[in-house]
């Protein structure tokens, strides 16, 4: 039996990247637990310091709305990101190998136009005359990579 995950990313702000990943994957912002106004207040439940809380109206949380895929937490952290990611997520935009190559590209070139609108970064194009692959490998608004494909 397969054990269940949520992806955790460090981030420096976790409303930005909550809002970026959302608009990114199609999935929705996760609430508060029941009888809670805020995240804040639940975090405060079960005994964080107010020290290491941040905006009162902050959402940190990401869920797939069909509930197939992991959650998401947004874990403010105090250091900078600073070397690349080892692990980062692939955005199966261009329909697999099925499709023809020129429509792939299509689909990652108009992926990559709507994420850059959302504050994503070009880091460059994966693509080689005579192989059958087109991506783009992007940063979201924190550097953290992620590849188009």
């Amino acid at each position: 039996m397969a054990v269940r995950f949520q992806l955790t990313i460090d981030c420096a702000d976790p409303n930005r990247l909550t809002r970026f990943w959302a608009t990114a994957l199609g999935y929705e912002i996760h609430g508060p637990p029941a009888g809670f106004p805020t995240w804040n207040a639940y975090y405060q439940s079960i005994g964080i310091p107010e020290d290491e809380l941040g905006e009162d109206d902050w959402n940190d949380r990401l869920v797939d709305p069909g509930g197939s895929a992991p959650p998401i937490w947004f874990q403010q952290v105090p250091e900078p990101k600073t070397i690349k990611n080892r692990l980062h997520l692939d955005l199966l935009v261009g329909g697999g190998r099925t499709v023809p190559l020129l429509t792939r590209r299509e689909r990652v070139l108009a992926e990559e136009q709507r994420l850059l609108a959302e504050g994503a970064t070009r880091v460059r194009v994966l693509f080689q005359e005579g192989v059958d692959h087109f991506a783009v490998v992007m940063q979201d608004p924190e550097g953290n990579e992620f590849c188009i494909v």
